[in-house]
Order: C-alpha cells, then structure tokens, then sequence
C-alpha cells in the first residue's frame, strides 16, 4: 500500500503551508490555531523545510523567547525530509522511526500535494491489519 491511498481524497490546496520569511510567532500561532503540530515550509512552490512543534522548544531553551522573532527560515528544519505519492507506507513508517519524526510532506516534481502525520500512516496500516483478519476469518467460517 502506497502513500497516495492516504492522499488521494485530499485537496492539496487544504494544506496550510508557511512562508520561510513570517516570524516564528506567528508560525506558533498557526500551530495552536489550528491545533497541528507541523507546517511544511515552502518557498517558490518548493518544500524548503518543515517547521514542528520541536523547533519552537528546541530554540526556546537554547536562546529563549528572543527566537520568537526570528523568521521561520532560521528555525526551521532543512532540508525537509520528504515521501512521494509512490512511497510505501511500511517503508515512510520506518523512514519516520529512523528519524524521529512525526511529519512528511508528499512532493511530486518538486511541489507539496500532500502532507501526512504518522497518525495517517499508522491508521491507514490498521485498517489493512484488520480487512486481512476480516478476511482470514470469513475463509476460516467458511471452509
């Protein structure tokens, strides 16, 4: 199974994306506004880096609140590790365990047209676990 079961319902154009140039104030502020815990950063309609919840805590305690002010393309992280729409689920789970993130922007010749958290991939992955087990038992009762 591939990323592009998870995305292809979704509008690309629903995705809230952020400018490298705001202040990493008004990034946090869109982060709690919309209760997401990461913003794909792009520039140029390029994905240029992400910026996470573990930006804003990680600059928090090394400089305190003077990163408020700094634009999110000082903070962010860079570059943006990212999947596509041919990836396989199994194989972003593991790209995210590897690396310790909970948040993948989908590219395709270099633009975003899709955005997934690990929450997506481990409920999509669920679901299979469970068509298959539906699936076992029903040949099982039958048989």
């Amino acid at each position: 199974m591939t990323i592009e079961r998870i995305i292809q319902h979704r509008d690309a154009s629903d995705i809230l994306t952020c400018d490298p140039a705001i202040p990493v104030r008004e990034a946090v502020g869109l982060l709690a506004g919309k209760r997401i815990g990461a913003l794909p950063i792009v520039d140029g309609g390029a994905v240029v880096g992400i910026f996470s919840e573990r930006d804003v805590i990680y600059r928090l305690a090394s400089e305190g609140a003077l990163c408020l002010d700094r634009p999110v393309s000082e903070v962010m992280t860079s570059p943006a590790i990212t999947v596509t729409r041919t990836d396989k689920i199994d194989d972003a789970l593991d790209l995210m365990t590897r690396r310790r993130i909970r948040h993948l922007p989908v590219v395709e010749g270099g633009g975003l047209i899709g955005f997934v958290s690990i929450g997506d991939l481990v409920k999509t992955r669920m679901d299979e676990v469970e068509r298959d087990a539906e699936s076992m038992r029903s040949y099982i009762q039958t048989a």
